[in-house]
């Protein structure tokens, strides 16, 4: 069962307001670029490019979020949905994975 949300906030406009916190947490502390660069393994290229385009790798976003104390907060992103019955549940736990979709 597809429960896609049609929402008006796509993937430019995350990405500038991913990089909008990560500045706003960057001030709050008092760091300059330099300094959470040093600290995140990033050059400070990466990261102004970053703050100012919200365009990263995953890798940046990953480090920068690790030097900000904030990594854990991905954890949680992209889990499956709830099983909607104990019957998807006892399915789901019987069977592995699917390697590939049909669509």
């Amino acid at each position: 069962m597809d429960q896609t949300t049609l929402t008006l906030i796509g993937p430019a406009e995350m990405g500038r307001s991913l990089a909008d916190r990560v500045r706003a947490l960057r001030l709050f502390r008092g760091w300059t670029r330099e300094t959470l660069a040093q600290r995140a393994g990033v050059t400070v290229a990466s990261l102004k490019r970053f703050e100012t385009t919200g365009k990263a790798s995953l890798e940046l976003l990953l480090k920068t979020a690790h030097a900000l104390a904030r990594l854990e907060e991905f954890a949680t992103l992209l889990q499956p949905p709830p099983a909607q019955s104990i019957e998807e549940l006892e399915r789901r736990a019987g069977k592995p994975a699917p390697k590939r979709g049909r669509i």
